[in-house]
């Protein structure tokens, strides 16, 4: 599969495709359905599947403060992207001159022009254009004054008949319920970044973590987690802290990971993290005496969890 960067970066390989548009935070069941149907459909056109999505994701531009927590960093997103069979994702900058584009100049420089779309796949709920003001029939009556075809996809349901979506993910993750999380997303719930310097304190409490950077992105996890990190072939098993440190006044988030049995260098390697099991909300210690602690028996918690796997 096939990263391309900007409309600009098109090539002819692209074009008269098969192509859905979104965010796919977190590659859900709901995304995995809209991807299967445009991978068949591709098949029987025999032509490329594509997948456009934004970065930053709509809402973070607009709001970035207030805008939902990312399941997926980039680069996770794009290698989640690539089990489905597509063979390009196009990653469109979102920035005020595609902010700006109305809803037919949006179908005519990037749908029509820019990627000459053959078949275009949408989810239910789709809005697009300057103020949100494409939707299904918009897209459904351009394409048939322009010759590409327009079909959207129903609704997912979990378990509990609600609609698969990433903000019942968040919800679920927000509620430490990990379980419903990972079923509705079908696949274990993960978080990578490249380990930066720290400030050591958790080394000189007894427990050297690796400081993944989450490059200034809000997750939607936070807490404390038994997680697992694969190293040079092997897995660890470990626990970890996602959020921004209140004991210590932190403001940006960062995940802290500390590896059982493991000594080795990890500063500037990519690591991906799989979260396994919440233990605990991020919450703020009286001091380090409290924290200290506080790590030792989160550290108990996560290995008590691994031993009964």
């Amino acid at each position: 599969m096939e990263l391309v960067r900007g409309i600009h970066n098109i090539q002819a390989r692209h074009k008269f495709g098969v192509l859905t548009i979104g965010n796919f935070d977190g590659v859900h069941m709901g995304h995995q359905a809209i991807l299967a149907r445009v991978k068949a459909l591709a098949e029987q056109y025999q032509s490329p599947a594509g997948i456009m999505i934004f970065e930053p994701q709509p809402r973070e531009f607009f709001a970035p403060h207030d805008a939902p927590g990312r399941l997926s960093r980039l680069r996770d997103k794009v290698a989640l992207l690539s089990n489905y069979g597509v063979d390009y994702v196009l990653c469109m900058p979102f920035n005020v001159r595609l902010r700006n584009l109305d809803a037919n100049a949006f179908c005519r420089q990037v749908l029509h022009d820019g990627l000459a779309v053959k078949h275009l796949v949408v989810g239910d709920d789709f809005r697009f254009g300057c103020d949100r003001q494409g939707n299904f029939d918009y897209l459904d009556d351009f394409g048939a004054q322009h010759g590409f075809d327009v079909e959207n996809t129903s609704s997912i349901l979990n378990g509990e008949g609600s609609r698969i979506s990433s903000s019942l993910v968040r919800q679920c993750l927000s509620q430490g319920d990990m379980v419903s999380a990972e079923a509705m997303m079908g696949h274990p719930v993960k978080m990578g970044g490249r380990v930066v310097s720290g400030q050591q304190l958790a080394r000189r409490l007894g427990f050297p973590t690796a400081n993944v950077f989450l490059k200034g992105i809000i997750p939607a996890l936070s807490g404390v987690y038994a997680v697992t990190v694969p190293v040079d072939g092997r897995e660890y098993s470990g626990v970890a802290n996602i959020g921004v440190r209140p004991t210590v006044d932190g403001k940006t988030p960062i995940l802290e990971v500390h590896l059982f049995n493991f000594s080795g260098d990890l500063y500037s390697r990519y690591l991906e993290v799989t979260f396994r099991h919440f233990i605990r909300p991020e919450r703020k210690m009286s001091g380090l005496e409290e924290l200290e602690q506080q790590i030792q028996c989160d550290k108990e918690e996560a290995l008590r969890f691994f031993s009964n796997q």
